[in-house]
């Protein structure tokens, strides 16, 4: 993926959580859900969306079945 220009705010909020947003943001998201991620972040929901779209983060939303799992994987690393 090509290097993002990242806002002031993007580099403030990457400073004081000492992690990039490519890690971190996912990391909420998956913990506390997107309003809860946008508060702890002191951002609006819109812009964390905004965010999400310029560092190319997807958000998918599964509903699994009692039994059911879902395995992540990575590729490149």
């Amino acid at each position: 993926m090509p290097e993002v220009r990242k806002s002031k705010k993007m580099l403030q909020v990457e400073k004081r959580y000492k992690r990039s947003l490519e890690r971190l943001l996912p990391e909420l998201i998956n913990d506390y859900g997107l309003t809860s991620t946008a508060s702890e972040l002191g951002i609006g929901k819109a812009l964390l969306g905004y965010w999400l779209l310029k560092l190319q983060i997807r958000v998918v939303r599964i509903a699994l079945a009692p039994n059911q799992k879902v395995e992540i994987t990575t590729e490149g690393d």
